[in-house]
């Protein structure tokens, strides 16, 4: 039963305990007013009508509608108070479960398709609230009916509620049954939708590569193979659903005919009265709406308690990149970068990409890593703010290792730039700030001015201007001189920049690497070079090769005396001046 999935989803509900409060309150006295009815109608039969009183015959049809009425403002409030209350804990859900995701590692969120954690953040935590403000309630509602009923039954006519309870006892059998055919199938049909998630999301972003290679008609196939999938799944559900609501319903006829016989032959005995057999009978009605939505809950049951195993699959995974417990705050920040016996290795991989690994950058130095594609430079970048914790030795920023400072503090102290520009669906001012504390806005100007950026005066609404998804509104060039901006702004002490002109046209690169040479200047900058233009920028190179560093030196002094350097810069070879000027 979902019960036991939503243990670990209680407390949620502890900041609204007043509200559930209320409305178990509502649905205990919905619960009476209802069971009041029946034996309000034996009295009337019993009474009134069977003596021939008009009076209280006016007098019992009032307080009828009175109960009704009651009933019916319980109802209300009962519905209203489960509602509210399940919609704020889906909310507090949903907000730690993205605030999960956002702490876990970036390898996480490697191996995990973005459309699974859509379908876990959005489907699978709706349907937990479904199940609390709906499917929840009424299983307390059953449960409880069942219990009033029942005793209510015994003290009418000990015999007849036996055979009630004789006719409801395979219910147990048959909900076993259900249970065991419909968890395989919820689980199936949840991991297809986040499939098809998946699927339609990889659409949405590589829209522009599918239209250019033609390939909709692919495209197309696979999501109806996925579409058609997801129907098989519901229908095996359906099919398993109405095959227990058949069931379920069908139960409470035999009783109802069962007891209509024997009860009649009570009161012909005169051991029960017309009344008596009334109220039974609609005791019996009252089980029959519960007996009804038995099925459906027993379902949205099985449903809840498979999209919680698929939430605590993500929560259950504790973050490797977190604060130590003895971390600190880096309150000053001088800049100075050392990779020390540095080892490296994906998660799940053999295979060594950094190995004694050793590197020291000074303060205010700007050093760039030139090697082979799959050398490990851009890897031994994502090691500076932590996206990755090395496997072996250290990482030391100002002499401390980088698991020894707070990653709020380690990461203000540093500016990124990825090869590959990433925008929100936000404003300019909203990419460029990513919610840090600026200034002035002289401090954005100056950081616009440096990646040459200017061109977002120019737009609809200046830097209110919304960007679209990934900033696909925008050139590749723009995206990338935007994230440098980004980077840049603030003046962080220690500037990681991975190959962060390769979309910009020859004339734009020479413009950002003089303003780029400028605020370098006091700055310590690690770059990742591709183009050997950008070794204008760097006051050392470091030759990366085999995962560990084999030369270092001016970019001239490897030229002269490394052959490997000379072959990687040979197919764009010139002498670089100060500020890319070149010399050939």
């Amino acid at each position: 039963m979902g019960l036991l999935a939503l243990r670990r989803y209680v407390p949620y509900m502890r900041p609204y305990v007043f509200l559930v409060a209320v409305f178990v309150l509502s649905q205990l006295g919905g619960l009476a007013a209802a069971a009041s009815v029946p034996k309000v109608i034996q009295y009337i039969i019993d009474g009134p009508i069977t003596h021939g009183d008009r009076r209280g015959l006016v007098e019992t049809a009032g307080l009828l509608l009175l109960i009704a009425g009651l009933e019916f403002v319980l109802i209300v409030a009962r519905r209203h108070y489960a509602g509210v209350a399940s919609l704020r804990m889906e909310t507090d859900l949903r907000n730690d479960f993205y605030a999960h995701l956002q702490s876990l590692q970036v390898s996480f969120h490697d191996n995990w398709q973005s459309g699974q954690l859509l379908s876990r953040a959005i489907a699978d935590i709706s349907t937990i609230r479904r199940f609390v403000g709906f499917g929840l309630i009424w299983f307390l509602q059953i449960v409880v009916t069942f219990i009033v009923v029942l005793a209510l039954m015994l003290q009418l006519d000990w015999e007849l509620a036996l055979v009630v309870v004789f006719f409801m006892l395979p219910i147990a059998v048959f909900s076993t049954i259900f249970h065991t055919k419909y968890r395989v199938i919820a689980r199936r049909l949840q991991d297809l939708t986040g499939d098809l998630t998946t699927t339609i999301e990889e659409m949405a972003t590589g829209v522009r590569i599918i239209k250019a290679f033609g390939r909709m008609p692919l495209m197309q196939r696979r999501f109806e193979e996925q579409a058609s999938q997801i129907r098989t799944t519901s229908l095996a559900g359906i099919k398993a659903r109405a095959d227990l609501w058949t069931t379920i319903n069908f139960l409470p006829n035999l009783s109802l005919g069962a007891v209509l016989l024997l009860g009649g032959v009570n009161v012909v005995q005169g051991r029960l009265t017309i009344g008596g057999l009334v109220a039974f009978m609609s005791y019996i009605f009252m089980l029959t709406w519960p007996m009804d939505a038995l099925g459906w809950i027993l379902s949205m049951s099985e449903e809840c308690q498979t999209a919680s195993h698929r939430l605590n699959e993500v929560l259950d995974t504790r973050p490797e990149i977190s604060d130590r417990p003895r971390a600190r705050t880096l309150e000053r920040c001088t800049g100075r970068l050392e990779f020390r016996a540095v080892g490296f290795k994906y998660p799940k991989s053999d295979e060594w990409i950094l190995r004694d690994f050793n590197l020291i950058v000074e303060p205010g130095e700007t050093l760039g890593l030139v090697g082979r594609t799959g050398s490990g430079k851009t890897t031994l970048a994502y090691l500076v703010p932590r996206l990755y914790d090395v496997t072996e030795g250290n990482v030391l920023l100002d002499g401390v290792d980088v698991r020894d400072i707070l990653l709020r503090s380690l990461r203000s102290h540093i500016g990124f730039a990825f090869e590959e520009p990433i925008l929100f669906s936000a404003s300019v001012h909203e990419n460029l700030v990513m919610g840090r504390p600026i200034d002035s806005d002289e401090e954005l100007k100056r950081a616009i001015d440096v990646a040459e950026a200017g061109f977002v005066w120019d737009l609809p609404w200046g830097l209110e201007t919304r960007v679209g998804e990934q900033g696909y509104t925008l050139s590749g060039g723009q995206r990338q001189r935007l994230a440098l901006a980004r980077a840049v702004l603030g003046r962080p002490p220690v500037l990681v920049l991975d190959d962060p002109l390769s979309s910009v046209d020859v004339h734009t690169e020479a413009m950002i690497e003089e303003s780029l040479a400028r605020v370098l200047e006091g700055t310590t900058g690690l770059l990742v070079v591709h183009r050997p233009s950008t070794l204008a920028l760097t006051d050392r190179v470091a030759l990366v090769d085999g995962g560990t560093v084999v030369a270092i030196g001016t970019h001239h002094e490897l030229m002269r005396s490394n052959e490997l350097y000379r072959a990687l810069l040979s197919q764009e070879y010139v002498e670089v001046e100060p500020y890319g000027v070149p010399a050939v």
